[in-house]
């Protein structure tokens, strides 16, 4: 049985959007591009119905090029137990309001068992100062949070 990945939208954002001058932009898209050449066989990926919302929005030709990606995945219904969760999240940790979806793709990876998390959005969610909150907050909920991580992070030895 593969280890499980619950693709968050910034993964298939960088996946899919048109080349960048922006150095640093360019390198997490080669370095997403490389994971999904490289590495995605070996997982079994996932996405909620979050990531199919956020997918959608924005320049029809990129949410088209997102949703090619998307079709191909297994989708997780968001489900109370994962809202309630996300609600844990921004409240123990005073996260503002705009970081409510960050925190339902968490709780919805965490909710479902899910092995990983992968995600570019390191403010919110792959953030070294909130994870160990983060997985306090799943144990006193008992659930075991997923590892959260970015495509360098999962790339193998």
């Amino acid at each position: 049985m593969k280890p499980t990945v619950y693709v968050e939208t910034t993964l298939v954002s960088l996946l899919t959007c048109r080349p960048s001058r922006n150095a640093v932009m360019a390198a997490l898209i080669e370095h997403t591009r490389a994971w999904w050449q490289h590495r995605r066989p070996m997982y079994d990926l996932h996405v909620s119905d979050l990531v199919i919302v956020e997918a959608s929005k924005g320049d029809t030709d990129a949410a088209r090029r997102r949703h090619d990606v998307l079709k191909t995945l297994s989708v997780i219904p968001t489900s109370a137990p994962a809202v309630n969760l996300a609600r844990s999240f921004v409240s123990h940790l005073a996260k503002p309001p705009n970081a409510a979806d960050d925190a339902l793709h968490l709780a919805i990876a965490a909710v479902a068992d899910l092995n990983y998390l992968l995600t570019w959005n390191c403010r919110h969610i792959a953030n070294a100062e909130a994870r160990p909150k983060l997985e306090a907050l799943c144990l006193l909920a008992g659930y075991r949070c997923p590892i959260i991580c970015t495509p360098l992070e999962l790339m193998g030895e």
